[in-house]
């Protein structure tokens, strides 16, 4: 009995060690692989705004990150906002940004929160807990990125998903400060190989570049072949040496800036999903930042966008 007791006893103190180890390595493997992620969504940031090793962003940069909720409360619904501002210390920090459906200010609050523990949907939850009202249920929406040089807003990058031909497809959106596009990024799909799965290839992503707010609002797809100046300029986007000249290169932009989306061979559904999605979220975009800096003004709530 002795031994059967001593047996157990040195399994369960195993056995707790081990479940010791595994958490505490999976807190610290966690972390590590929340701030590659971080890193790695930041180099796709940049990329999409024409930054990298050749030509590096400017120290001045600031990309703010904005965080939309859906509020519910005794039957209600509002909107929330987790907004970079200046904490009364002066630095930087969060404040939190009540809007009613029709996109009215209604009211503001300080939050206890640093720009890098908004990275974590965990703290943002935190934060919210300490301010919200113990029926009002926060429940997370969308992220937007400002880009910011200074006081100057220069661009907005848009993460964001849609339905695709299979699952849904994850993508980020660029825009400049008129709403034009800058860069499209497929992040995660699963779409056919060799068919659907062509919605990576800079080709097709690029054909939606430096289209406007306008055309973007109107975005269509063609199920024509790429006429093989435009593709051979596609293709040649981002390269040193494309074997384009300048005048030629503008010469093909000016002409095909208003064309539709070319659908890629045997892949019209995928590539009508990618259109529709970043029609979408453009759209919703547009429209959110304009009402949501009306409301700010209205509330004269200072932001560091």
């Amino acid at each position: 009995m002795k031994e059967i007791i001593r047996i157990t006893i040195a399994l369960t103190l195993s056995c707790l060690l081990a479940g010791l180890v595994i958490g505490t390595t999976f807190i610290f493997t966690a972390k590590a692989k929340q701030h590659n992620e971080h890193l790695n969504v930041q180099q796709t940031m940049l990329g999409l705004l024409g930054f990298g090793p050749q030509r590096p962003a400017a120290p001045e940069l600031q990309l703010h990150q904005v965080h939309r909720y859906i509020v519910k409360e005794n039957e209600t619904m509002r909107m929330g906002y987790m907004l970079p501002a200046r904490c009364s210390g002066g630095g930087p920090g969060y404040v939190w940004v009540e809007l009613d459906l029709k996109g009215e200010f209604l009211d503001r609050h300080d939050l206890v929160l640093t720009p890098e523990a908004a990275l974590s949907a965990d703290d943002r939850k935190k934060a919210l807990a300490g301010i919200l009202d113990p029926g009002a249920e926060a429940d997370f929406a969308d992220t937007m990125i400002i880009a910011c040089l200074g006081d100057r807003r220069t661009a907005y990058l848009l993460p964001g998903e849609f339905p695709g031909f299979k699952t849904f497809i994850k993508a980020m959106v660029a825009l400049d400060a008129d709403f034009q596009l800058l860069g499209l990024e497929v992040i995660e799909h699963e779409e056919d190989p060799g068919l659907g799965g062509e919605i990576t290839q800079e080709y097709f992503k690029n054909q939606f570049v430096g289209k406007s707010f306008e055309k973007i609002k109107r975005l269509t797809v063609i199920k024509e072949p790429l006429p093989a100046d435009y593709e051979r300029y596609l293709k040649s986007m981002g390269l040193g040496n494309s074997g384009l000249s300048e005048s030629e290169a503008a010469d093909i932009r000016q002409r095909y800036k208003d064309q539709d989306i070319h659908a890629l061979t045997g892949a019209t559904i995928s590539s009508a999903a990618v259109t529709n999605g970043v029609k979408a979220m453009v759209k919703k975009f547009a429209y959110r930042i304009q009402v949501l800096d009306q409301a700010l003004a209205d509330g004269d709530v200072k932001v560091l966008f």
